[in-house]
């Protein structure tokens, strides 16, 4: 990887592209700091110096932010809008004939959906950054914290229309800078945001580990902390790779006085298909009943139930939810974004065949069975790396934002290894020798 790198670097154009990637990566940055208009900054601080990094409800949102959500400053929130926006656009893409004739449509359809994709962060933007001002007007962003509800003075509307339009034109931004990044970088701007959000709060909260501890001055939960990254990061990276290839051989076809087809190529079925979406849907879905809860007043049944289970995460009820989702949305998600009876359509189509297997239906239903018995183990591993910050919780007492909780080293490593991927490629057009030297 870092010879990869190296030699980039010492190609004129390819270093251009990642120089003007780190140049946007240090604009997002500095955006991350910048606090709003109306924010009092040094109550903000207090309350996340007495919250001592821990969360709860917007720890995830806060992650992908780069800590950015909870210091409510210009881009405080991120690239989360746009993820949301993608995910439903491409569940929508199923369940809506238009969408999914535009994405059969090649270049322009995929212009188009991107275009609702813009249209819908924006949206979502509007609709989180209102939330945000109103809990933190409220208080309960820091619960607990003296200050809290001082953290907007001025409560007038004006204020907080200021406010809100300020927190979308920052996420209008962060979208337009991994559009840049896409564009004139090297490549896949929102993922590369979105690894630069969760590595800049590993640091901190690698050193906040390390002054909490107690064995040899923090120093040996350090290290535990450490050796447990890298056996997770090496465990993602095998899962990740691993692969099922179904072959599939093309018959030859006379065409005029030219004959076609005749190779073998597979097919390419990943272990863990669906990524890390099942863990982002099972955490969103778990925050709804104690957001419900925190915003609701009184002290009824269900809100102490919710908050004594449904809250805590090393809780057995919420563990045990949070791995249930999370199987769950990994085979939906796998289901809707794979279909087989299309797979088997356009190989038979083209004159494609598993050897062995007919062509057509029964085609689609060995897609499907294959798919649905990769499913399981890829689903399980997801649910095991996203129950290592619990494991954590209860092993060491470390707080909510373990630095090598599952999310986070799955967006990491997947994007690390598809950015080396794109240079790699580019590296070898570049020095491509051809036939004749």
């Amino acid at each position: 990887m870092l010879t990869a790198f190296a030699r980039a670097f010492k190609t004129p154009d390819l270093r251009k592209k990642l120089l003007f990637t780190l140049g946007i990566i240090v604009v997002y940055r500095v955006g991350t700091h910048i606090p709003i208009p109306g924010v009092d900054y040094r109550n903000v601080q207090t309350c996340i110096d007495a919250a001592q990094a821990n969360h709860g409800l917007f720890g995830l949102v806060n992650m992908f932010s780069g800590g950015a959500l909870l210091q409510i400053t210009v881009f405080a929130l991120g690239i989360m809008p746009y993820i949301t926006a993608s995910i439903i656009l491409q569940l929508l893409t199923v369940v809506i004939p238009r969408l999914e004739a535009l994405k059969k449509e090649g270049q322009a359809g995929t212009a188009k959906i991107t275009q609702y994709t813009r249209y819908l962060t924006v949206a979502l933007a509007i609709l989180q950054g209102t939330g945000l001002v109103a809990t933190a007007r409220s208080g309960a962003l820091f619960q607990g914290c003296p200050v809290a509800s001082q953290i907007v003075p001025d409560q007038s509307i004006f204020v907080t229309i200021t406010m809100v339009i300020t927190m979308t034109a920052g996420t209008a931004v962060v979208m337009w800078l991994g559009e840049l990044i896409t564009d004139r970088g090297i490549g896949n701007g929102m993922s590369i945001l979105m690894f630069i959000s969760i590595a800049a709060t590993f640091p901190s909260a690698l050193w906040a580990i390390k002054e909490q501890g107690s064995l040899a001055d923090g120093w040996i939960e350090f290290g535990t902390v450490i050796a447990v990254g890298l056996v997770m990061v090496g465990l993602v990276v095998f899962v990740e790779q691993a692969q099922r290839r179904i072959p599939v051989q093309y018959a030859k076809r006379m065409i005029g006085r030219r004959s076609y087809g005749g190779t073998s190529t597979y097919i390419p079925l990943k272990v863990n298909q669906a990524g890390v979406i099942p863990v982002i849907f099972a955490s969103s879905l778990l925050y709804i009943p104690a957001l419900i809860a925190q915003f609701s007043s009184g002290t009824s049944g269900w809100k102490t139930w919710i908050e004594a289970h449904l809250v805590r995460g090393d809780h057995p009820i919420y563990v045990t939810l949070y791995f249930l989702l999370i199987v769950f949305f990994a085979f939906f998600y796998v289901a809707i974004s794979f279909n087989p009876e299309e797979v088997a359509d356009n190989m038979k189509k083209y004159g494609g065949f598993i050897p062995g297997i007919r062509a057509g239906r029964p085609t689609a239903e060995y897609l499907s069975y294959v798919l649905n018995r990769i499913t399981w183990p890829g689903s399980l591993y997801l649910g095991l790396i996203a129950l290592v910050p619990t494991m954590a919780l209860v092993g060491f007492g470390a707080n909510q934002n373990f630095p090598f909780g599952g999310t986070s080293i799955l967006i990491i490593v997947g994007v690390g290894l598809e950015t080396v991927k794109q240079i790699e490629s580019q590296l070898q057009q570049r020095n491509y020798e051809g036939f004749l030297r």
